[in-house]
């Protein structure tokens, strides 16, 4: 690793040396697996020892603590330190394997299969793919998928800000969609999706696309979003109708019959409401009121009825 640069991406050279973790994240994982290393050997070396104690001699017991402690604490170590070269594995994960997968191929066919169909074979698995339309463009909305994680790698590596430790999210898998591509990403301490609204227009320009769009992919986690990568408008596509057929194309669109729209509703079955008002004098008629349900409330039993002479 070249020590004379505090931060340099994965592949530059400096001075014959490869730059494959830069100099910040690994002085970061050094001292997380330092204290991985005590925090899990003082640990499980007390519980150990408390366990033991109650069968052997407490001397003895202190032994198998250590003995117990210091393994898993040096377990503990290696998987902190390593981890940066995990999550670079983690990148090219796909890449590594189809190249695995690739040249596995290509040497049980060459071992086990005369010259002519050897070539004949890898003529059918790249022409076929390359001849028939549906399955070129799967082939080649997976490969963006494989280029759209890099990219997004390098836009957070470069122009977004990243923890204190240097760590970069972990960005886990990718899929085509019908307009571009679709990348999960869980976020580390330090960043949040605030912070990515504001350089969308950045993301789309690295990552080759019009436009690039951002939100939470679950929602109890906030580090976990979901881009969308957009490529293509499908909306403007021409989509066919069976309308087409209907219409005449030798009739003139002057000369063809408009539809009648009706501007109003026609309800001959319903009747039109009677308002009927009292006579000038005579106040009109006490109507009982409607319950709740709409229905008519029952009639009175009052025995104090009107005086029909206060009416005459």
């Amino acid at each position: 690793m070249s020590k004379s640069s505090p931060r340099r991406s994965f592949g530059r050279k400096s001075n014959g040396t490869i730059t494959v973790i830069e100099a910040k994240v690994h002085r970061s994982s050094a001292r997380n697996a330092r204290l991985a290393f005590i925090l899990t050997a003082v640990i499980t070396g007390i519980l150990t020892a408390a366990v033991a104690t109650s069968y052997t001699h407490p001397i003895v017991a202190l032994f198998v603590a250590v003995a117990v402690g210091v393994p898993l604490g040096g377990l503990a170590w290696v998987l902190v330190r390593i981890w940066p070269v995990l999550r670079l594995l983690w990148w090219w994960l796909p890449e590594i394997v189809l190249t695995v997968m690739a040249l596995t191929f290509w040497v049980q066919l060459a071992n086990h299969t005369p010259a002519v169909v050897t070539l004949v074979v890898v003529a059918l698995v790249v022409g076929v793919p390359a001849a028939v339309p549906t399955i070129r463009r799967a082939v080649v909305a997976w490969a963006w998928c494989l280029i759209v994680r890099h990219r997004l790698r390098v836009c957070f590596a470069q122009f977004i800000i990243a923890n204190q430790s240097g760590s970069l999210p972990l960005i886990l898998w990718a899929k085509p969609t019908p307009v571009g591509e679709r990348v999960w990403v869980y976020l580390r301490p330090g960043l949040s999706m605030a912070d990515l609204e504001g350089r969308l227009d950045r993301i789309a320009v690295t990552c080759h696309a019009s436009t690039a769009l951002v939100e939470r992919a679950s929602d109890r986690n906030a580090a976990y979003l979901r881009f969308d990568i957009k490529r293509r408008e499908v909306l403007t596509a021409e989509v066919g109708s069976p309308l087409v057929d209907v219409i005449d194309p030798s009739i003139p669109a002057s000369d063809r019959p408009m539809p009648v729209v009706p501007t109003a509703l026609d309800l001959p079955d319903v009747d039109a409401p009677t308002i009927t008002l009292p006579t000038q004098g005579k106040p009109a008629a006490k109507t009982p009121a409607a319950t709740a349900n709409g229905s008519k409330p029952a009639a009175s039993s009052s025995t104090d009825a009107d005086d029909v002479s206060d009416w005459i």
